[in-house]
């Protein structure tokens, strides 16, 4: 595709020169994920640095294909650039979705410069740029013990408006808890990715690197598809199998053609957890309390890291060592005291 940037009209300003960030990205993108996840920074970067309004869904896409040029000339500075990773680092945003903010950007400015309107010298600088720290970066992730899953199970379900939506949410939170899903490779699933295999039904499962695994499907989920299927079959157009698994749903109830978006997981995660009353949980944490649960109870570490889809157990020991630990040495020594004097404290 080319990289030669297209022109439009600005919404804000019916003068303006504007940017296509849509239409060259995905040359530069190493997928769609990718390609969406650079619109959200980039959206984001605007929010904060120009204090316009946040877009999603097609509002968004209709800005990255209209982007301001003047204005994201001024705003395209190396200084500007590490200022807004340190806002994100205030937020608690992770070391990886800091890196990916930052590729968005240099991604932005490097467009730029092959279009003229920035000096290559200024897009190798914004490169240069060096993200927070990970000590300091890195969002503290969430291990959820089994009382608090129960709980965010049955909060998808409250937060439903109707029996399609309570359907949808119990369905896809329900494989999120036991099946340690990205929320990508839940987003990606098909209705053909389901079969039978030695009477077990399992989930072909698209992970990172275009890789593909098989994983069994517990009978929670089992009890929960049909239903859903239900509801799915007469809104598909075309093939069925072809179909998104876990599918939005448009208000009054009815189950769209179209599949869930990652930031439609986003949101059910985190308003399911808040229904619950245990603050804020990110969908990776419950991929996180997956292995954590089972790392407790004593399943094998193979076991462990064929469900978690890593391609070593080397990398599945340095993920369970970065759980939370017990740390009870003060609870001890409390009681050692307490065995030696009990009227200390009255």
């Amino acid at each position: 595709m080319s990289l030669i940037p297209s022109y439009g009209r600005d919404l804000t300003d019916p003068d303006a020169l504007t940017f296509n960030f849509a239409g060259v990205l995905p040359g530069r993108a190493a997928s769609q994920h990718t390609a969406r996840a650079y619109y959200r920074w980039v959206d984001t970067f605007l929010v904060d640095m120009a204090g316009v309004k946040p877009t999603r869904g097609d509002a968004r896409a209709l800005r990255m294909q209209s982007l301001p040029v003047d204005a994201l000339k001024t705003l395209l500075t190396p200084a500007m650039l590490r200022a807004w990773l340190g806002k994100l680092m205030g937020r608690n945003h992770g070391k990886q979705g800091i890196t990916q903010a930052h590729a968005a950007l240099v991604t932005l400015s490097d467009l730029f410069a092959e279009a003229g309107w920035m000096p290559e010298t200024v897009s190798a600088a914004m490169a240069r740029v060096r993200g927070p720290k990970a000590e300091d970066g890195q969002r503290q992730g969430r291990w959820l013990s089994l009382r608090e899953i129960r709980l965010l199970m049955t909060g998808a379900g409250e937060i439903a408006t109707t029996p399609e939506q309570a359907a949808r949410n119990l369905l896809a939170i329900t494989m999120l808890c036991t099946m340690a899903l990205r929320r990508e490779e839940l987003c990606s699933a098909r209705w053909g990715d389901l079969s039978k295999q030695d009477e077990r039904v399992v989930l072909r499962v698209h992970g990172k690197g275009r890789k593909v695994a098989p994983v069994d499907v517990p009978p929670q989920v089992l009890r929960l598809i049909e239903p859903w299927r239900k509801l799915c079959l007469p809104q598909t157009q075309g093939a069925f199998q072809d179909s998104p698994l876990i599918r939005r749903i448009w208000k009054g109830g009815r189950v769209s053609a179209g599949g869930m978006t990652t930031e439609g997981v986003l949101l059910l995660v985190d308003g399911a957890a808040r229904r619950a009353g245990i603050g804020h949980v990110a969908p990776h944490d419950l991929r996180r309390s997956v292995a954590g649960a089972l790392h407790e109870s004593g399943v094998p570490i193979e076991k462990i890291s064929r469900l978690l889809r890593h391609s070593t157990i080397t990398i599945t020991e340095r993920y369970l060592n970065r759980l939370p630990q017990k740390n009870e040495g003060a609870l001890l020594m409390g009681d050692l005291l307490d065995a030696e004097s009990d009227d200390l404290w009255g």
